[in-house]
């Protein structure tokens, strides 16, 4: 799929007083280490461990509460809008809360799923696909080092382009929004905690 824009982004639009409040309390949750490729909760056999731990590491939480969307989806739905993509999306995923610490990263990949959702207990996301992802920056880039997000334009002619950091995504309050399927990454954190918010938009296959 050729995009004309890979991403879209407002930059600093979300308080301080929110960040504070999101870190606050994505820290009182019990958090769990990252997974990859719709593992989700299942025990990882040898391989699947040494490959998550050669692609990922840092801790996540997971929330799901009403004031947190109603902040960032607006954002979202006006990102689809001004960059052209016009996708359809119904529903969103849980949020992700994002903990990277030193040397904590997360290396290639793309979000959506190789199939739609085959969930019928779940209407919500059954039969569905994940679009667009936002990422939303909490952390204040003063307070730490490295974990820079970066994109990779797979769908351009010359493979050799370079990579392209995102460097509008680090004002705190930041949201960027890109559609599921560009490739991404978030390098090594140096110093410091970087706080991130991750939310997936789903929608059914594209026609």
């Amino acid at each position: 799929m050729m995009l004309k824009n890979l991403f879209w982004y407002f930059k600093g639009v979300l308080s301080n007083d929110f960040c504070d409040d999101v870190i606050k309390y994505g820290n009182s949750k019990v958090d769990e280490k990252g997974r990859i490729g719709g593992t989700g909760d299942k025990n990882l056999n040898k391989n699947q461990k040494k490959f998550l731990n050669k692609t990922r590491d840092s801790n996540v939480a997971w929330l799901s509460d009403r004031w947190i969307y109603d902040e960032i989806l607006p954002y979202i739905n006006l990102a689809n809008k001004n960059a052209g993509w016009n996708f359809d999306i119904d529903f969103c995923e849980s949020i992700q809360f994002t903990k990277y610490r030193k040397k904590q990263f997360y290396d290639w990949h793309c979000d959506p799923m190789p199939e739609p959702y085959n969930s019928p207990d779940k209407p919500n996301i059954h039969g569905k696909l994940r679009k667009l992802s936002a990422t939303i920056q909490l952390s204040d880039p003063k307070d730490y080092k490295g974990g820079e997000f970066q994109i990779q334009p797979r769908n351009q002619t010359n493979p050799s382009k370079p990579i392209m950091t995102i460097n509008e995504v680090k004002p705190r309050g930041s949201v960027l929004v890109f559609p599921s399927h560009v490739w991404h990454r978030v390098r090594p954190v140096v110093s410091g905690t970087r706080y991130s918010l991750v939310i997936w938009n789903l929608g059914h296959p594209f026609k």
